[in-house]
């Protein structure tokens, strides 16, 4: 109940900030007026657009977000045109801004060029508000080396890191909240929306260890978000679970917290274990649990269709998954591990060469040493027929002579 009252709350104070700031800057008098008009009819149009595709009966929080958005973009675009109404632009002044944005000649209010150029190219001056100013086809001439590039920053965390964090977490729901992060790898908004009824204890068919189902609701999930049950994988999620769901009611929620406490959470078990993502070093956030988990599976020996089906996206958004196997695949580890094993090999090589050598001139040893014993046993017994022969002629001169005695 607490929860649902902070998602209620917060999605009213999401579309009173939106009611808000539209109605100060569609006011404001040192706009332009056809600006603030065509401003006005676009947000009409926005509305419209958002709840009819997305099905929607009213706007809900991620739309008021996405609204909200246009207010700031639409006052810091007038400040580069110089407060000339957007249907009076010439394709210099457009030319002008866009190159001037590019060459960080203009920046954002810390003296930086801005960092999400692309979102303003995509959603103001490629898109409806150009187009209701009349500047699109301008526009297309313009951007027309314009390339849009995703971002590709890996951060992920390893297992054993991971473990080092629920460690440090203070209570049994902290923890439950890490695994399930790790484990199911939702978005945290949704992981708090969960209920005792979105889980069923069962026995594994194969090795007949427990396990849960968790039913991932469409009204929990971010719009990009598939609708799915999944299995968990770890020991530790389902010994916390069967802790944590034995004292709820079927539809009361497990955690009692919003999204800011849960960052502080993460927050304070990292700063305890020192732990920092790879390779860039940034502090881990719930988000970044998730994409350690896709990566840890793709170590495992997961396809990437199967990792990206866990994660929610749609069959043909493989994105983020490819962008993490690619990272493994070219792991800057990997050949200088490689030329240590292939350098290992090669001494091992070596003396597998030098074994067989000592062994060849081991054979020729011992065949040598049994010849020579052979021609030594060989020896005593001819010196000993010699002796014989030598023994009966002496014998036989011996008679001759007696003989001859007698004769005489």
């Amino acid at each position: 109940m607490l929860l649902y009252r902070f998602v209620f709350t917060y999605t009213m104070n999401r579309r009173k900030n939106y009611d808000r700031a539209k109605e100060v800057l569609l006011t404001d008098k040192t706009i332009c007026p056809e600006n603030r008009a065509l401003w006005s009819e676009f947000f009409a149009w926005e509305e419209r657009k958002l709840k009819r595709i997305n099905n929607l009966c009213r706007l809900d929080d991620a739309t008021y977000k996405t609204l909200r958005k246009y207010v700031g973009q639409f006052r810091n675009v007038n400040q580069w045109f110089n407060n000339k109404p957007w249907q009076d632009l010439t394709r210099e002044d457009i030319q002008r801004v866009y190159d001037d944005l590019e060459d960080g000649v203009i920046t954002n209010r810390y003296g930086k060029p801005y960092g999400d150029r692309k979102s303003y190219y995509t959603k103001i001056f490629k898109a409806k508000p150009f187009k209701l100013a009349g500047k699109f086809d301008i526009t297309e001439e313009v951007f027309e080396f314009f390339r849009p590039v995703d971002n590709s920053e890996v951060n992920y965390i390893s297992f054993p890191e991971f473990k080092s964090l629920t460690i440090a977490s203070h209570t049994v729901i902290h923890r439950l909240l890490l695994w399930l992060a790790w484990d199911i790898g939702e978005n945290i908004m949704s992981l708090l929306q969960l209920k005792k009824s979105d889980f069923r204890r069962q026995l594994n068919p194969d090795t007949q260890e427990p396990e849960y189902l968790v039913n991932l609701r469409k009204d929990t999930l971010k719009r990009s978000r598939t609708p799915r049950v999944e299995l968990t994988l770890f020991t530790e999620t389902v010994e916390l679970l069967d802790v944590v769901l034995n004292n709820l009611s079927d539809q009361e929620f497990l955690f009692h917290f919003g999204q800011r406490q849960a960052a502080k959470i993460i927050e304070q078990c990292v700063e305890t274990t020192g732990v920092k993502c790879q390779p860039t070093g940034n502090r881990p956030t719930f988000k970044v649990l998730r994409s350690s988990m896709c990566c840890y599976l793709l170590k495992e020996g997961w396809r990437i269709e199967d990792v990206n089906a866990r994660l929610g996206h749609s069959p043909g958004n493989l994105t983020m998954v490819t962008r993490y196997a690619n990272y493994l695949v070219l792991d800057k580890h990997k050949p200088k591990k490689l030329l240590s094993d292939n350098q290992l090999r090669g001494t091992k090589d070596a003396l597998n060469d030098s074994k067989k050598v000592i062994q060849r001139y081991e054979m020729k040893f011992i065949d040598q040493k049994s010849r020579i014993d052979t021609l030594e046993q060989n020896r005593e017994q001819t010196s000993m027929l010699i002796q014989q022969l030598i023994n009966k002629v002496a014998g036989l001169q011996n008679s001759l002579a007696s003989t001859n005695n007698a004769c005489v």
